[in-house]
This record gives C-alpha cells, sequence and structure tokens, in this order.
C-alpha cells in the first residue's frame, strides 16, 4: 500500500461545513484516512467492521473516536446533525436495494448543505475484480468469496440521484495499492 492523498485537497471544505462538529468516517480501516482528517484538526468519529482494523485505526489515531460495527447497524450516537461523512471504498460491498438504504441514512445524518465524500469502485477496476467473477445482481459481483460491487457513471449517478447535489464525480485511478485502482470519487451536498 502507498499513501492515498485523496482527502488533501478536499480539506479546506470539508473543515469549512463540519462546523466543529465531528466527522463520521464510515469503513475507518486502519484509519489512513482518520489521521489526515486529525492532522487536519478535525474532530473524528469513525467505525470499521474489522477488529484489526479498528485496533490499527485506534494506535494510529488515538484522540480518535473509533468503534467496530457494521455499516448497516445504526451509526454512533454522536452521528446527528452532521457537517461532513467520509466514506472511501466502503459503499461497495452490499445488494443495490442495502446501498440505497445506507447512503439514505448517510443523508439522514447530514444537516442542510452536509457533504458526503466517498469513493466507489468503478467497472473498469478489473485489478480489484471487476471483471472474471460469478455476478451476483446486476453490477455486483463474489469476489473471491466477498461480494463487490463496481459502479458505471449512470448508477452512480441513481445512486445519488435524490436528495442531493453534485459539487464533483470523478473517474480516476488510484494507486493505493500495489496494482492500480479505478474509482468514482464523489463529492456531494445534502440538498435541503
Amino acid at each position: 500500500m502507498t499513501v492515498d492523498p485523496w482527502l488533501h485537497r478536499w480539506l479546506p471544505l470539508l473543515m469549512a461545513r463540519a462546523g466543529g462538529q465531528p466527522v463520521l468516517e464510515i469503513g475507518c480501516g486502519t484509519g489512513e484516512d482518520t489521521a489526515t482528517l486529525h492532522r487536519a484538526g478535525l474532530q473524528i468519529l469513525a467505525f470499521d467492521l474489522s477488529r484489526e482494523a479498528v485496533s490499527s485505526a485506534r494506535a494510529r489515531v488515538p484522540d480518535a473516536t473509533i468503534e467496530c460495527r457494521d455499516v448497516r447497524e445504526s451509526f454512533p450516537a454522536g452521528a446527528r446533525n452532521l457537517g461532513v461523512v467520509v466514506a472511501s471504498l466502503s459503499l461497495h460491498y452490499f445488494p443495490w436495494v442495502e446501498t440505497v438504504a445506507i447512503v439514505s441514512r448517510i443523508r439522514d445524518v447530514l444537516r442542510p448543505d452536509g457533504l458526503l465524500a466517498c469513493r466507489l469502485n468503478a467497472t473498469d477496476d478489473h485489478n480489484h475484480g471487476a471483471s472474471g467473477y460469478p455476478q451476483i445482481e446486476p453490477g455486483l459481483y463474489s469476489v473471491r468469496g466477498q461480494q463487490k460491487r463496481f459502479f458505471d457513471e449512470d448508477s452512480v449517478l441513481a445512486l445519488f440521484a435524490s436528495g442531493w447535489r453534485r459539487v464533483s464525480v470523478e473517474h480516476q485511478i488510484i494507486h493505493k495499492y500495489i496494482l492500480a485502482k479505478a474509482v468514482w470519487e464523489v463529492i456531494l451536498e445534502k440538498d435541503g
């Protein structure tokens, strides 16, 4: 894994929108983005499904509040009326109906004009499972025993069609892992 500076260009906007409230980070993994947000002076309320990842993230950013929980369950108690939610490569493990429900719950914890900064697997992410695996439903595949969803531009726009204003939707190739990874980087404002 290499350094993944994706949040750096968005930090001024995220800091302005946080408004003194914690940033909710969904799927924090070992805490790379958590550390970036913390170094910028933001309070962090993060969670991940993996106990090992949570342990690593806590060691990396001991001042952050980091919990072990499933994104399909309730969000942490402090996740209300937030200015920012970050979800990097953590919203693509579910059937479409569950993915839509998770995005709706994210919207519910944001205040009006709150931001969601997320990244999603792209359909051309062939190094990480976008081809050669059994399809479970359109866009969702069983990749080495794990469900993974891959998005084209139309499915990204469909996922965020209701209740969101687009700030930025970009297809990118990132180098977070040994092999290049194709993603959609999506920055949205809660509408209304």
